[in-house]
């Protein structure tokens, strides 16, 4: 199957290389003239504008790294919608506000092209062994017909919703808890160092009780919380604000989760940005950008 790869960074490229050894033929935005020997040395098809990339493919894939960026390589005059085939779907990866999948749906019905919207979770690993998570938004007769594709890299495969954005909805759920996990660990290894235990005996220790949990396990993989925090502020921050303003427009409480992500901890081991009095217990500031 003829395919199309906007996004091919830390978690897209993995799933190119699944695609390609399923046997599909894959075609991959590459913007920047000094990347492409590389990328083409690697046996990749390479395109240089985006109505390149999607043109004549039969699903066209996104991964990148920002609800802006996913706007800007989806809608427009010179964007993957205007360029796609009718009965061509394109199946949204990035963490993204739910409204984007609904302004991508609106956008699509009007040319014959599908969407859905398929937020992931897991690491590069987790693709390359075929393990993604991935919870799905969209109807189910185009979520069969591609199926087969994203079982290339990922299971379990889980329709959450019927509407383009449910996916989002749990994904942020999601990210929402691990970051506020990950803050609970910070305050742990606090705890714990106040009582004479070390972070390293602690994290040995932990992954093994009642109390442990994924975020726990990669924490304690990555070495110290301050380690895992710094690798992972990035995009823990993207994710945190687009939770906050999410739930702000939908009059959402986040409840303690909110007073979590908005503690001494997260603000400055995670957001990197000390807490205001106005953030105290509140849980709806908008994160540090």
């Amino acid at each position: 199957m003829r395919l199309g790869f906007i996004g091919a960074g830390r978690m897209g490229r993995p799933i190119v290389d699944r695609l390609r050894a399923a046997g599909h033929e894959v075609t991959v935005l590459v913007r920047r003239p000094e990347s492409r020997p590389s990328t083409e040395a690697d046996g990749l098809t390479c395109a240089g504008t985006v109505a390149e990339t999607v043109r004549g493919a039969e699903a066209v894939f996104v991964a990148v790294l920002t609800d802006e960026q996913v706007r800007s390589v989806c809608l427009g005059p010179d964007g993957a919608l205007t360029a796609m085939r009718p009965g061509a779907t394109l199946v949204q990866h990035t963490t993204s506000d739910p409204a984007t999948a609904r302004l991508l749906t609106e956008g699509a019905v009007e040319r014959g092209i599908r969407v859905l919207d398929a937020a992931l979770s897991g690491s590069p690993q987790d693709i390359t062994e075929g393990r993604l998570t991935l919870w799905v938004g969209g109807d189910e007769t185009v979520l069969a017909d591609v199926r087969p594709l994203l079982a290339t890299y990922a299971s379990p495969i889980l329709r959450v919703g019927a509407e383009a954005g449910d996916g989002q909805r749990v994904k942020l759920v999601n990210n929402a808890l691990f970051v506020a996990q990950v803050g609970l660990a910070i305050d742990a290894v606090r705890l714990a160092g106040s009582l004479g235990i070390d972070e390293r005996t602690l994290l040995g220790a932990l992954p093994h009780g009642s109390g442990a949990s994924r975020a726990l396990a990669v924490v304690a993989g990555g070495g110290s919380v301050d380690a895992v925090a710094e690798r992972l502020a990035t995009l823990m921050r993207k994710d945190v604000t687009v939770v906050h303003e999410v739930a702000r427009n939908a009059g959402a409480d986040l409840g303690i989760i909110g007073t979590v992500l908005a503690s001494e901890a997260v603000a400055e081991k995670v957001l990197g940005a000390a807490r205001t009095p106005d953030d105290q217990g509140t849980g709806t500031r908008r994160a540090a950008s």
